[in-house]
């Protein structure tokens, strides 16, 4: 690890054993080695459950909502309604995470999920036909969800060994980019089917696998032996010190910034499927759009043992902004529909190179202490990042036109990033 930032050794539930080398065409497939460790393939196996699940909701939401109203307008609010305790919850459930026993927390964090799933069962399959109940579940979801997130990523560090954690990133980020792909397809196939209702108890029983999965784990108390600590502001803003103190951590959240603020175009989508690539059908080259950089994503994590074995953590997401960067840039200058959906896979695999080695920095960087702290901070900037872009993208779509405003945003990316690179080198020096 770079001496330049702090460190802190702490056991693990296995040792870090050197692999065997692997040959010929498995060194490009995924890193499984994680799934050797029992606690952390049982958590991982939930997750392929509960990540189509998870989007069943996500689609049956703005679905039922717009059915109550056909108004846009209100599916808007609704997604900003869940933002805000999300966003509020993430941070303060990253400090909770750090003062409790995280497989406890996740089980009553879970536990909340579910029956907020089956609440939203209830109220679909009796008819009451409420936006304002709708909203309220939505809220509460995403609440329960920010409490959630940082515990569980936080934990997997005392589950994996450090030299795994790229692997086990690799593995959980496929996995939840793979749900982004299938889910939506499938709830589109079952909602003529067997209906709205359906589609959430569907969450709600699969939630039940997460809550066994998080059962048979070991407790994950705190390390150490200092007074227990109350997680309250003083706490949340000790998290903000940590990460000001800290560069390689503090550039490795401007880097997801850069990277999605400046360069996700998804805001444009619509315009680009209405205008640029009209030609090959509106609701074909929609969907095309929308689907590019999951599929990517997914690509990318199946191959991921061609750098889940990197030590140059830093190297790797300057590598993978910049690389986002110019796919965006190329998509953005593309007039053909498949060339464009390519340069969108492309970006999709950039961003999951980015996710794996920002998670093991976040995880490997930050003692176990800070951990849950880091980890909703870290949830906040992934659900910002691209909502801020919405804006910042359809604004700069208005004004310059659609294809200008992404090449432009993918070739900001580049210069940013290389630009931060180059003035801080902490990002650049760190390794494990």
């Amino acid at each position: 690890m770079d001496t330049s930032e702090s460190s802190t050794t702490e056991p693990h539930a296995a040792t870090d054993v050197a692999p065997l080398p692997r040959r010929g065409w498995r060194r490009w497939a995924m890193d499984t080695r994680p799934l050797r460790i029992p606690a952390y393939r049982r958590l991982w196996t939930s997750t392929i459950v509960t990540s189509v699940g998870s989007q069943l909701t996500a689609v049956a939401v703005p679905k039922q909502i717009y059915d109550l109203t056909h108004s846009s307008a209100w599916v808007g609010y609704a997604s900003l309604a869940g933002l805000v305790p999300m966003v509020v919850f993430a941070l303060w459930g990253g400090a909770v995470a750090d003062t409790v026993d995280r497989r406890k927390l996740l089980l009553v964090t879970n536990i909340g999920i579910a029956v907020t799933s089956l609440l939203f069962w209830a109220q679909a399959a009796t008819g009451l036909d409420s936006v304002l109940v709708l909203i309220v579940l939505l809220a509460v979801q995403q609440a329960f969800f920010g409490f959630n997130s940082p515990a569980r990523t936080a934990s997997i560090a005392r589950l994996v060994p450090a030299g795994e954690l790229p692997a086990a990133n690799a593995l959980g980020s496929t996995v939840m980019q793979t749900g982004l792909v299938a889910g939506p397809l499938l709830a589109g196939v079952l909602i003529p089917v067997i209906g709205l209702p359906e589609l959430y108890l569907i969450d709600a029983l699969a939630l039940c696998v997460t809550v066994w999965a998080v059962f048979r784990l070991p407790a994950l108390p705190p390390l150490g032996e200092g007074p227990a600590r109350r997680a309250g502001l003083r706490e949340i803003a000790a998290g903000f010190r940590y990460i000001s103190g800290h560069k390689v951590l503090l550039l490795s959240f401007l880097a997801d910034i850069v990277a999605m603020v400046l360069g996700m175009p998804r805001a444009l989508f619509p315009q680009l499927a209405a205008q640029t690539f009209a030609s090959w059908g509106e609701g074909l080259a929609l969907g095309v759009l929308f689907a590019g950089i999951p599929v990517g994503a997914v690509l990318g994590g199946l191959f991921s043992g061609a750098f889940s074995r990197a030590r140059r953590h830093g190297w790797m997401v300057i590598g993978a902004v910049v690389g986002w960067g110019v796919a965006i840039a190329g998509f953005g200058l593309s007039g053909n529909l498949w060339v464009a959906v390519a340069f969108l896979a492309a970006a999709g695999v950039a961003d999951m190179i980015s996710m794996v080695f920002r998670g093991a920095i976040l995880l490997s960087a930050a003692t176990d202490e800070m951990r849950g702290r880091m980890q909703g901070v870290f949830t906040v900037v992934v659900a910002g990042g691209p909502r801020l872009a919405d804006v910042l993208h359809g604004t700069a779509g208005s004004a310059f036109g659609p294809r200008a405003a992404v090449a432009g945003g993918g070739a900001l990316v580049v210069v940013v990033m290389l630009a931060l690179a180059a003035a801080i080198p902490a990002l650049r020096r760190y390794r494990i």
